[in-house]
């Protein structure tokens, strides 16, 4: 069995991670680079390895200490638009973890890799405190991402049903916040400001 370092990443990691997330996007998206969607990947540094509340992690492949794999969470929740304003409001920034760029390289895949890397990534949310709810979103039309994403979290938007659009919204059902809760309410506004107004 193949051994992996699932560690955060390092500035030496920096360009490898790059080149599988750009690796990715190019072959598995079929997009290719995009600024507007794709800006992070230029500044893995800025976006996600300076922040004290964001990180990067790497699977490294034991035998030649090659990054395979990437997984990266921050504290930015989804913005509208793109996204549905019923998404982006249930899930505002500094409240939500979303999971960005879990990828893993072909040859590599069926090895519970995204799995460990997501596991890495509640923790690092949950000892974080800060954090309500753990969102993510996923192009279906990838192969097998839909499926992996169904095992870890519950749908909480379809937009191939709402939109027409190729994405699916996902909570992780499974993450266990130490944060205090706090109540849905009209326009994004917690339900203790509104009894205060």
């Amino acid at each position: 069995m193949q051994d992996y370092t699932i560690k955060e990443a390092t500035p030496d990691d920096l360009d490898t991670a790059r080149a599988v997330m750009l690796d990715t996007v190019y072959r598995d998206f079929g997009t290719g680079y995009v600024p507007r969607w794709h800006g992070d990947i230029i500044d893995l540094h800025g976006a996600y390895v300076a922040p004290a509340r964001h990180t990067l992690l790497v699977a490294a492949d034991g035998r030649d200490g090659e990054v395979v794999a990437t997984a990266a969470l921050d504290s930015r929740g989804p913005a509208h638009p793109p996204n549905p304003r019923r998404v982006a409001e249930r899930y505002p920034s500094g409240e939500t973890a979303q999971l960005r760029r879990v990828y893993v390289r072909p040859e590599h895949r069926r090895r519970g890799l995204a799995r460990r890397l997501v596991a890495a990534l509640l923790d690092f949310a949950a000892a974080d405190g800060g954090y309500r709810s753990v969102y993510l979103h996923t192009d279906p039309g990838v192969t097998g991402a839909e499926a992996f994403w169904r095992s870890m979290g519950e749908v909480v938007c379809d937009e191939r049903q709402e939109s027409g659009q190729q994405v699916v919204h996902f909570e992780i059902s499974s993450f266990r916040s130490t944060a205090p809760h706090r109540e849905a309410a009209p326009h994004g506004l917690p339900a203790e400001l509104l009894r205060s107004l």
